[in-house]
C-alpha cells in the first residue's frame, strides 16, 4: 500500500509577506497550487504546529510540515480481489455482468476498486494485453454485459468489430414521462461547454444516433428498448434528456428533485426514492468470436433493482391509448418480440469511438470526478 510522506520546510526570508499557498508553490514546484490548497484545506499543512488557511501569510523563518497523501494513481494497475459475475468464458474472451457501482477503468477519482483491478487479480496473464483486455466501457452505475479480451489476438478482433459497429448491444431504460411512439434521435454530441464532466447535444458535436422503442408505458414513466448507431460517452442518457424523457435516477442528466409526487402512489414514491442510479442496463451482447468466427449472443435478465422498480410502476393507473399495444416483454422484462432492427445498429452507450485506438481513460468524464 502506498504510504503518505512528510516533508519539513522552513519559509525563506525572500518569501516573507506572501500567502502560504503561494510560498509553497514556489518551494514545491512539482505540485500545482490547487493541489497545495486542497492539502491546506484538509489540514495536511501546518505552520509552526498550527493549521492554516490558504490565505494565511508567512513572514519567513516559520517551520512548515507538509503531510503529502499517498499517490492513489499508483494503485491503478494493482490486482484486487473483487468478485466478478462471469456469464461466459473461454481461452479468448470473458463476458461479464457488471454490477452498479463498479468503475471499468481507473481514472481520476477511481484509481482502485475497478474492473481492471479485478481482472488483474483473477487473470494475471491479462496484464500482457493492452488495457488488460478492456475494449469498451459501461458507466459506473450502468449495469449489464461487457466483453473483455484475454489475448492480444482477441483484443485486436474485438476492437475492429467495435470500430465496424458489428458488435450487437441492446439496452433497457426506464425514463420519466410517457413516450408514445418509437423513434430515432439524430443529434450530435460533445463535451458540455460549461460542465466539463458532462456531455451535451451540441450543434458542432460529433454525430450521435440513438434508436428507441417503447416496451411499456405507465402513469409517469416509460420502459424502453435502446440501440445505437454510434457510441458517444453517455449517449443514451444525453439523448433521453434531449427528448425530455430523462432517465429515472440519473444524477447528471435526470430531473433532480422535480418529481411528480402528486401523480404517484406511496409505493412508487418509495421505490423511486430508493433508486439511486440511472435506470439503464445492457441486456444483450452479440459478436463474432475472435477465434471460431462464429456469431455468439448473450442475454441476461434485468437486475433486481430495475425489476422491483418496474413492478411498482405496473401497479399504477395505466395510461390510455387507442388500439391494442403488444408490450412484447416477459415477466423479467426481457424482449420477446421480433428483432426487427438492423444488426449494424449497435455500440456501447459508454464507448466513445474516438477512444478505441487511444487509452480508454477519460479522467474528466469519470463519474466521480464531477464533484462522476
Amino acid at each position: 500500500m502506498t504510504q503518505s510522506t512528510t516533508e519539513t520546510l522552513t519559509i525563506p526570508q525572500n518569501l516573507g509577506g506572501q500567502r502560504i499557498d503561494l510560498a509553497l508553490q514556489q518551494m514545491l514546484p512539482e505540485h500545482s497550487r490547487s493541489r497545495l490548497q486542497a492539502w491546506i484545506k484538509e489540514g495536511l499543512v501546518t505552520v509552526d504546529g498550527a493549521n492554516v488557511v490558504a490565505k494565511t501569510k508567512v513572514w519567513g523563518g516559520e517551520k512548515v510540515i507538509v503531510n503529502q497523501p499517498p499517490n492513489l494513481q499508483e494503485n491503478a494497475f494493482k490486482p484486487e480481489n473483487i468478485p466478478l459475475d462471469i456469464i461466459y468464458e473461454d481461452d479468448a474472451i470473458l463476458v461479464i455482468n457488471k454490477p452498479a457501482g463498479l468503475v471499468v477503468h481507473p481514472a481520476a477519482g477511481n484509481w482502485g476498486g475497478t474492473l481492471l483491478n479485478a481482472l488483474l487479480y483473477h487473470y494475471p496473464a491479462i496484464a500482457d494485453v493492452p488495457r488488460c483486455g478492456i475494449v469498451h466501457r459501461l458507466d459506473k452505475e450502468t449495469t449489464g454485459l461487457l466483453v473483455v479480451a484475454k489475448t492480444l489476438e482477441a483484443q485486436t478482433s474485438l476492437v475492429r468489430q467495435l470500430q465496424a459497429r458489428t458488435v450487437k448491444r441492446e439496452y433497457r431504460a426506464i425514463v420519466w414521462g410517457q413516450v408514445w411512439r418509437n423513434g430515432k434521435i439524430d443529434q450530435p454530441m460533445g463535451r458540455h461547454p460549461h460542465a466539463r464532466t458532462k456531455m451535451a447535444v451540441l450543434r458542432n458535436g460529433k454525430p450521435a444516433v440513438t434508436h428507441y422503442e417503447v416496451l411499456e408505458r405507465f402513469g409517469t414513466n416509460t420502459y424502453m428498448r435502446c440501440r445505437l448507431e454510434t457510441g458517444r460517452t453517455h449517449q443514451i442518457r444525453v439523448h433521453m434528456q434531449y427528448i425530455k424523457a430523462p432517465m429515472v435516477g440519473d444524477p447528471q442528466y435526470g430531473i433532480g428533485n422535480i418529481i411528480p409526487h402528486n401523480k404517484m402512489s406511496e409505493v412508487l414514491k418509495e421505490a423511486i426514492a430508493g433508486f439511486n442510479r440511472q435506470a439503464l442496463h445492457a441486456v444483450k451482447l452479440g459478436l463474432i468470436h475472435p477465434v471460431t468466427n462464429a456469431f455468439m449472443e448473450w442475454q441476461i435478465e434485468l437486475p433486481e433493482d430495475m425489476r422491483s422498480l418496474l413492478e411498482a410502476m405496473r401497479h399504477e393507473d395505466a395510461p390510455e391509448w387507442e388500439g391494442e399495444f403488444d408490450l412484447a416483454v416477459d415477466e423479467n422484462g426481457l424482449y420477446i418480440g421480433d428483432d426487427d432492427w438492423d444488426d449494424d445498429l449497435d455500440d456501447d452507450e459508454s464507448l466513445d469511438e474516438d477512444l478505441l485506438d487511444e487509452d480508454l481513460q477519460d479522467e474528466e468524464l469519470n463519474e466521480d470526478t464531477k464533484d462522476d
